[in-house]
């Protein structure tokens, strides 16, 4: 695979971020750009050109989700995604029995699904936000024990954009459906293109009924995405306009990044499937082989979700008396590209909510690091990482009065 274009060669391990648009992508969007500009929605041969491009694309991307292309909607993004599929079910109506509306979903979302929560609880929906447990897991259990006659949607995540944590989310819906008559949606922004998804109706996800897609998250450019919406379910659109997306997402397609996600879907397909050293599983092989480095040169050290399934490419790291926004400047400083945590939080001065439901105590949320390694990572680049970490973590350690303290203390 060739190396992604970058404006200048650094060891970029914030993937959850955002990845590198692959060159395959953009070579397949750049005539869009340029040359085959037309409007998808025009009769004439440049706005058919657009539209084949569409339909292509959206075939693509529903061999990789294993379902149906018409359940495709293209939207901008992850966000546009989410938002689409907790108000276009769960509006604020009450039910036949003069219910109102009610919402489940966890207190370990991104923040596209737990501010829309929020906002629907202001306008009259009854919102539970189930707990994780220290692994970041939430329990089957929770999930059943909260359902009622009047919940309309359950929405948790497939897997978390800050720890990597995989959500069991095949037994999750098929509690949902057995105990109630709820839809079931899964924010899939950091599962999609790292993890098999099978939506067919006899498929391992044959209980989601939602699910959304970002296409910066898989190697396609920003401003693109997908949601998922299985045959027979009802959505109310979000914008209004034209009858664009068999009505359910109104506006002009975005042909260029169409097309892009259908490339990245179709890249996504052979990786998944994939056994040689550019794999799933050598991926993981690569972050295993950083935690390992780390844990073993560092003291006082963890792995924030260790012990539960997680996606190949991510790890979050606690390292005990340094402040995470400090050690992330002076990574930047040296050439390596972290996170404290989610993008969408970048600096606020309250933990990760993520982590602090996980049961960690703000401290030691406030000394974790999200390192998120993509498909072009290389074991050089590791192994380098691994080193400037080690270092930095090192010096900041010993400007650190509480470190100082702690070791005062210790017996000789």
């Amino acid at each position: 695979m060739r190396a992604p274009f970058t404006p200048q060669r650094r060891i970029y391990l914030d993937a959850n971020a955002t990845t590198p648009l692959l060159p395959e992508v953009f070579d397949a969007m750049c005539p869009f750009l340029l040359e085959s500009f037309g409007n998808a929605s025009s009769i004439h041969q440049p706005g058919q050109r657009a539209r084949s491009a569409v339909d292509k694309a959206r075939s693509a991307f529903a061999r990789l989700l294993n379902c149906r292309a018409q359940e495709i909607v293209f939207t901008s993004g992850g966000t546009e995604s989410d938002n689409l599929a907790l108000f276009g079910v769960t509006r604020p109506e009450p039910s036949a029995n003069s219910e109102p509306a009610h919402l489940i979903t966890s207190t370990i979302e991104h923040h596209a699904v737990l501010h829309a929560a929020e906002e629907l609880a202001r306008r009259g929906v009854e919102v539970t936000f189930l707990p994780c447990d220290k692994a970041g897991i939430v329990s089957p259990e929770s999930l059943k024990a909260a359902l009622r006659p009047n919940t309309r949607l359950v929405s948790i995540m497939f897997a978390n954009n800050e720890t990597g944590v995989i959500q069991p989310i095949q037994e999750l819906a098929s509690v949902t459906k057995r105990h109630s008559a709820a839809l079931f949606h899964t924010d899939a922004v950091q599962g999609a293109g790292k993890l098999p998804i099978d939506l067919a109706p006899t498929g391992t996800l044959a209980n989601v009924d939602l699910l959304s897609v970002s296409g910066h998250k898989m190697y396609a450019p920003q401003g693109i995405g997908v949601l998922f919406v299985r045959q027979g379910v009802q959505l109310a659109p979000l914008f209004h306009g034209g009858t664009h997306e068999r009505q359910r997402r109104a506006g002009t397609e975005n042909v260029a990044g169409i097309v892009a996600l259908g490339k990245a879907a179709e890249l996504a397909c052979a990786w998944l499937t994939s056994s040689d050293a550019d794999s799933p599983a050598a991926l993981a092989a690569l972050r295993d082989r950083l935690e390992q480095t780390l844990l073993a040169e560092l003291p006082q050290a963890g792995v924030n979700g260790a012990g539960a399934l997680r996606t190949a490419n991510t790890t979050n790291l606690f390292f005990a008396h340094v402040d995470a926004e400090s050690l992330v400047i002076a990574l930047d400083l040296n050439g390596i590209s972290v996170s404290g945590g989610s993008a969408c939080q970048s600096g606020a001065a309250e933990p990760s909510h993520v982590l602090t439901a996980m049961g960690l105590p703000a401290e030691k949320a406030r000394a974790s690091i999200r390192i998120s390694l993509s498909r072009t990572t290389t074991a050089e680049e590791i192994d380098e990482a691994a080193r400037v970490i080690s270092a930095s973590v090192a010096q900041l350690r010993s400007m650190s009065k509480s470190w100082a303290a702690s070791h005062a203390l210790a017996p000789a």
